[in-house]
Order: C-alpha cells, then structure tokens, then sequence
C-alpha cells in the first residue's frame, strides 16, 4: 500500500501545497527582529519522485530579513525535504520502514522505482537508529508515545503509532520531523 504513495503525484503537490501554506503563514508574520521576510527560496533536485512533478515541487521555501542589520535567513520546517538528505523525505520515511530489510527482491524493486541503491537504505536506517533516536527532537516527543516506540524498528514502528490511513499517518510523521528539516533557522519559525 505504502509503494502507492511514492508515485503519487497527487501525495506530493499535497507536501508542496502544505509547505507553502506554512511558507506564507511564517512570512506574514515577519523576522523575530520585526523585520520584513523577502522570499529566498531555492531550487533542490530530489531524488525519487514520480514523474510529472513540476518546478514548483523542486523549491525549497526560504526567506531573508530586510533589516540591514539582522538579514537572518528562515526557512521552516518541510513535509517535502529531510534536512540535506538528496530525495524525498516520503522516500527516505517509507523506505526505511521495511520491516525485513533490504532483501535482494526488494533492492531491484526499490532501484527500479527510485533508483535507489543498499548502502543508501543502510545508510538511512542506521540514521534512523542512532542519529535520529539520539536527536533533542526524538528524545521529547517520544514521552508522547505509550507504549513506547521501538527505537530497532524506527521509522515503523513509529508510523504504526499515528492514526488514520496511510496518507494521514504519513503526513503526520513528516510533521513531526519538520524541525530537522529547517537546519539552524528553525528556531524562528514559528
């Protein structure tokens, strides 16, 4: 059901409408200094989206303040983009949550649909297991979750704790992933 998602064009103009929808709404309110935002934003080229996406999907949200003397540069928090990681973060979610692993059968399926290689979703699992599990934001929010999540089987098990169907569970945990994707502005958005 999951695979469904990751061609789902329809799922990633959502991510974009919601990353826009807070774009505008941070922008409105203006920089912590009471400053204007100017729009900054820049283009990124993820890796393992369907095709027909457009331009507009490939932007990062971005602004810089007007003052002369703070120009700090906000970007919030992205549904679409994980930090720096090159694709998608849906892909890096869905891809790590593969309860057995990174079977032969499954690898020529994944490089197939996103052309992705073993060492990549090794890479991303032991970052769920140990960057992300050791993260100030995981180490809060995970107070919330009764019984507790298992840090082995992160992202998951973690997924499985959201309600709804799959689409709501997943927006919900790139939601709340959303201050690892902003880097060190994050802590002006709002």
């Amino acid at each position: 059901m999951w695979h469904k998602l990751l061609r789902d064009t329809r799922f990633y103009q959502l991510l974009t409408r919601c990353d826009d929808d807070r774009a505008a709404a941070i922008k409105a309110a203006g920089c912590p200094c009471g400053g204007v935002l100017h729009w900054a934003s820049f283009r990124r080229k993820p890796r393992g989206g369907p095709e027909g996406l457009g331009d507009e999907d490939e932007r990062r949200c971005s602004f810089c303040c007007a003052e002369e003397g703070c120009r700090k540069r906000c970007t919030p928090p992205s549904l679409r983009f994980l930090g720096r990681k090159i694709y998608y973060g849906v892909v890096v979610v869905l891809v790590s949550a593969m309860r057995h692993g990174a079977t032969p059968a499954r690898m020529n399926k994944l490089r197939e649909l996103i052309g992705v290689s073993r060492r990549t979703v090794e890479r991303w699992r032991v970052w769920w297991r140990e960057t992300f599990a050791e993260s100030p934001l995981w180490r809060i929010a995970r107070g919330a979750f009764v019984p507790p999540v298992e840090r082995r089987l992160l992202p998951a098990s973690l997924l499985e704790r959201f309600a709804g169907e799959e689409q709501a569970r997943l927006v919900a945990l790139l939601r709340l992933l959303g201050p690892l994707t902003g880097g060190a502005s994050t802590a002006h958005a709002r």
